[in-house]
């Protein structure tokens, strides 16, 4: 008896929810939903590299084993250093990567003073 009650709330409830309303998602008409992501080269790990289009596994593990034996990436445009990234691969790689500051740029600390950011 539980069974069949708990049978009989169900069905109300997913009729409810959209059945009869026409609520029901269909897939095939849902519209596409961009997604925007922002990667720091400096930090992020070859798996993350390699969602950016144009970068496969190899290229995503070159990137990360350049910074690792030369250390980190001032600016955007020394990834061309990391063999088999171009200008036109460097592009199109722009859009998903956070900008980097730039040497010597100076930020507000919490007590008002300006500091200089070590260029390492």
């Amino acid at each position: 008896m539980l069974v069949a009650v708990s049978l009989v709330a169900i069905g109300g409830w997913w009729v409810w929810q959209g059945m009869l309303r026409g609520r029901l998602i269909d897939i095939e008409r849902a519209e596409p939903v961009a997604v925007e992501f922002k990667i720091d080269v400096n930090q992020a790990d070859w798996p993350e590299l390699a969602l950016m289009p144009n970068i496969g596994e190899q290229l995503a593990k070159r990137i990360v084993a350049h910074r690792e034996a030369k250390g980190k990436f001032h600016e955007l445009a020394d990834l061309r250093r990391v063999r088999g990234i171009g200008p036109k691969t460097l592009e199109s790689m722009k859009p998903y990567l956070v900008p980097l500051p730039e040497v010597g740029a100076t930020v507000n600390s919490q007590s008002g003073s300006r500091q200089t950011v070590p260029a390492n």
